[in-house]
C-alpha cells in the first residue's frame, strides 16, 4: 500500500477503502459507486455492492456483498441492503428495513419500518410495505397494495391492485389478493 492508502473497518477487520468524492461515505475498494451517486458521510458501501445512476444512499444505510441498488433509489436511515438483492427505479428503503437474499424492490415501491424482503420477493409499482412485515419465497406484491403490521407473505403469492393487508396476516402458497380487498388477522 502507498502511504496515501486508506483503510476502513466495515466490521470484520480493515480492508482497502475511500470515501466517496459525491457525499464523504465509506466504500470499499472492492465495491463500486458510479459519480453520479451520493454516499452519505455515515453510509458504508462494502464487499462487492454496486451503486450506479442517481441512486442516494444516506444515513448510517449500508449497502454490502453483492447488491445493487441504482436508477433514482433511495435507501436511508438504518436500512440494509446485502445478499444478491436488487434495487432500482425510485423504489425507497429505509428506517431499519432489510432486503437481502434474491429479492427485487423496483419501481415506486415503499419499503420502512422494521420489513424484511428476501428469498426470491418481488415488490414493485407502487407498493407500500411497513411495520414488522415479512415477504419472502417467491412472493410478489405489486400495484397500490399496502401491506403493514405483523404481516407475513410467502410461498408464490400474489398481492397486487389496491388490496391491504394488515395485522397479523399470512397470505401464503399460491394465494392471490388483488382488487379493493382488506384482509386483517387471516391465520
Amino acid at each position: 500500500m502507498t502511504e496515501t492508502a486508506m483503510v476502513f473497518d466495515f466490521g470484520h477487520g480493515p480492508v482497502p477503502a475511500h470515501k466517496h468524492p459525491n457525499g464523504g461515505g465509506w466504500v470499499a475498494d472492492t465495491a463500486y459507486v458510479s459519480k453520479t451517486a451520493y454516499v452519505g458521510p455515515d453510509a458504508l458501501v462494502y464487499d462487492f455492492a454496486l451503486i450506479c445512476g442517481n441512486a442516494r444512499i444516506f444515513g448510517h444505510a449500508r449497502i454490502f456483498e453483492t447488491a445493487e441498488v441504482y436508477g433514482d433509489t433511495l435507501i436511508y436511515d438504518y436500512a440494509m441492503v446485502y445478499g444478491a438483492a436488487r434495487i432500482y427505479d425510485k423504489a425507497r428503503i429505509y428506517d431499519t428495513a432489510q432486503v437481502y437474499e434474491n429479492a427485487r424492490v423496483f419501481g415506486n415501491a415503499l419499503v420502512f419500518k422494521d420489513v424484511r424482503i428476501f428469498g426470491y420477493a418481488w415488490i414493485y409499482g407502487t407498493a407500500q410495505i411497513y411495520g414488522k412485515t415479512w415477504v419472502y419465497d417467491y412472493a410478489q406484491i405489486f400495484g397500490a397494495v399496502w401491506v403493514f403490521g405483523n404481516a407475513r407473505i410467502f410461498g408464490h403469492a400474489r398481492i397486487f391492485e389496491n388490496a391491504r393487508i394488515f395485522d397479523t396476516s399470512q397470505i401464503c402458497e399460491n394465494m392471490w389478493v388483488a382488487g379493493d380487498t382488506w384482509i386483517p388477522n387471516l391465520t
